[in-house]
């Protein structure tokens, strides 16, 4: 009795202690230690719940912004998501270290899949010791480890709890992107959705209008898959109202790359849903191929005198202005990025220049005739805008086969779990999984986002639910997860 009433003597005294110090503080306009709280239950989180923090990290991705953006001369990491995994990452690894329970539970991650994600890392590895500037490869490597280790890895334990963990992790993703994107239409909408506004008003949570588009894209399928697993009509309601939202904020995005892989991603929709038989496609396909080869002169013709241009507000137009490789200056310069790369992997084709450097070496080797006029010579102007040619100059032959052997081998063990699967809940997640990533490797051809939080929490994060879902013996009964 004197313990419990010493106790609360003792948390009142320290309430009333931290108010009065406060007090003091925000008095002398130092606002600071109101944070402690919420300090102190993050750090009390990290010791004994780590499944918040990791849904706190998914629901922060899409707010997220980048310091080196938001302040001149501020350090370049996405806050608060890269700290926040950083840190996951060290506990977690600890954690692995001393609970031996753990190691058994991480035990259906031993799939293809899996091996080649720890070969892509330690290939990483050995280009960045080879590499022309070691600091930024190293920095590349940790920043690449601390989006798997959370998602890929710990995101195994979290998924193995069953259909309602995985709706809360879908929900977390989706709500805030719904969020993000209500933001950015209401800031279009005071510059009149104008096309030239429509490249920044998705700033600080979006760098620019591509990266927004490339979200959105993968986000849409989960919102759908989130509806049709809802029963509550106050959440189908609100699920709706997010998926006409995105849909709007894809349309307004003027993102032509994200419009494309949204097609796409509706085409593999219903060759699952629908069965649509490998040999089939490949009968379709051979047509269009033969009429190309041998109307190739024609083609290249007609698009050469096409000069339709990116900056229309016009649909169609922007549609149209994909094939312009005459006077598109957004088209010519992916072309000089992507011409650059090559020559970067002729000159070092095995290990590469390293991880991350492809910014700060590839301007000498821009060819004359491919300079346009946003072209750059200041190691300025960013990736090789291609998550496979990017990898091919930074990390040599075997690099670009570590990526391309990770994104063949989720589409074809997916593929044939989907069509073998005879639980309902399982094909349906797994189909959204497909149709999301397809969406984003598509676009991977044009730009490459796996540096930055906003994509690679989902593609890790996803890759490893269908790890799970195709591993576990948990969700093979039906659970209410409404």
């Amino acid at each position: 009795m004197l313990s419990t009433i010493f106790r609360k003597d003792v948390g009142y005294t320290l309430i009333f202690l931290f108010a009065l110090i406060n007090g003091v503080l925000i008095y002398h306009d130092f606002y600071y230690l109101l944070l402690f709280p919420v300090v102190l239950l993050v750090s009390y989180w990290f010791v004994f719940r780590l499944d918040i923090i990791f849904l706190l990290i998914v629901f922060c991705t899409p707010l997220s912004f980048n310091f080196e953006n938001l302040f001149s001369g501020g350090i370049g990491f996405y806050f608060p998501t890269e700290p926040l995994l950083l840190l996951f990452t060290l506990i977690f690894i600890i954690k692995l270290i001393k609970d031996k329970k753990l190691k058994p539970e991480l035990s259906h991650l031993k799939h293809p899949l899996t091996t080649l994600i720890i070969l892509h890392l330690g290939w990483i590895f050995l280009t960045s010791i080879s590499s022309e500037m070691p600091l930024v490869s190293f920095k590349f490597l940790l920043a690449r480890t601390w989006f798997i280790c959370p998602l890929y890895f710990y995101g195994a334990l979290y998924f193995k709890k069953g259909p309602k963990a995985i709706k809360r992790f879908i929900a977390a993703y989706t709500i805030p992107m719904f969020i993000a994107t209500c933001y950015t239409l209401i800031n279009h909408m005071t510059h009149g959705f104008s096309e030239e506004a429509g490249h920044w008003v998705m700033w600080p949570f979006f760098k620019d209008h591509t990266s927004y588009g490339a979200i959105l894209a993968m986000t849409i399928p989960m919102a759908f898959w989130l509806l049709k697993n809802s029963t509550n009509p106050i959440y189908r309601f609100f699920y709706i109202l997010i998926i006409v939202t995105l849909l709007i904020g894809l349309y307004f995005s003027y993102t032509r790359a994200a419009w494309l892989t949204m097609f796409g991603g509706l085409i593999v929709y219903l060759l699952y849903t629908y069965r649509i038989k490998l040999k089939w496609l490949i009968y379709i396909s051979v047509l269009p191929i033969i009429f190309f080869i041998f109307n190739f002169k024609e083609i290249s013709y007609v698009l050469n005198k096409n000069d339709a241009e990116h900056t229309t507000e016009d649909f169609s137009e922007r549609l149209e202005s994909m094939s312009n490789v005459s006077t598109d200056a957004s088209n010519l310069e992916r072309l000089n990025r992507w011409n650059s790369a090559i020559e970067l992997f002729k000159e070092r084709p095995f290990f590469g220049w390293g991880p991350g450097t492809y910014a700060f070496v590839y301007a000498p080797y821009q060819d004359a005739s491919d300079l346009t006029i946003i072209s750059t010579n200041f190691g300025d102007g960013g990736n090789a805008h291609s998550e496979y040619l990017g990898p091919l100059s930074e990390q040599g032959v075997l690099g670009f086969f570590a990526i391309f052997a990770i994104v063949f081998a989720f589409f074809y063990y997916s593929g044939i779990y989907y069509i073998k699967s005879t639980i309902n809940y399982n094909k349906g997640i797994t189909l959204m999984i497909i149709v999301s990533l397809a969406t984003y490797f598509s676009h991977g051809i044009l730009n490459n986002y796996l540096d930055t939080d906003k994509a690679s929490v989902l593609v890790w994060g996803l890759i490893s639910l269908f790890i799970c879902i195709s591993s576990s013996e948990l969700l093979q009964k039906k659970e209410n997860v409404n």
